[in-house]
């Protein structure tokens, strides 16, 4: 089992990790069964927006253009979904990948994450399954119907994961336009 992190936290992936070229980003929680939780990645360049709306990688759009990121809505292994990352693939001008989950059509159905417990993010070596690290959620998170979960980034050469548990309300529209995505 790899190291817990906490909301705010930094670690570093690749700097003790030195064969590491591909992770997965797993995400798990429990709702009840009318809640609607997908999962998503935007990769980001400078300023902190994407190149064009083919940087966002979700269901619908399940694999980004360069093959680095995919999304996984049904895995095995225990979490509902996952974003594969393959970190020596991923375009020079993306600096980070933001990881998001959103409720679908929240505010139609009142729903959002005080109804949402036991969330997580973990990081794997996608060629081991070794967790690497894992973010667990926790309670603070109420009226939001989507949060940046965490971020992949560089950082002089090396991999990092940053724990956000940013909330949003406005669901994945307000992600959308936080990131650029029209």
């Amino acid at each position: 089992m790899g190291m817990n992190i906490s909301k705010g936290q930094k670690a570093d992936l690749t700097k003790n990790n030195a064969g590491l070229r591909s992770v997965l980003v797993g995400m798990g929680w429990q709702a009840n069964s009318a809640i609607d939780l997908d999962t998503a990645a935007f990769l980001l360049g400078a300023g902190g927006k994407v190149a064009g709306d083919a940087d966002f990688v979700f269901y619908g759009n399940a694999r980004h253009a360069s093959g680095a990121v995919e999304h996984i809505a049904a895995p095995s292994g225990g979490d509902k979904q996952q974003v594969r990352v393959d970190l020596a693939a991923v375009p020079a001008s993306i600096e980070k990948i933001a990881v998001t989950a959103t409720i679908y059509d929240a505010d139609a159905r009142r729903q959002n994450f005080s109804q949402v417990a036991g969330a997580y993010v973990r990081v794997l070596d996608a060629a081991s399954g070794a967790e690497l690290l894992r973010y667990d959620l926790g309670q603070g998170l109420s009226v939001e119907t989507a949060i940046v979960v965490g971020e992949l980034y560089r950082y002089k050469g090396e991999w990092k994961f940053s724990a956000v548990g940013a909330g949003f309300s406005g669901g994945l529209e307000a992600l959308c336009k936080n990131f650029g995505v029209e």
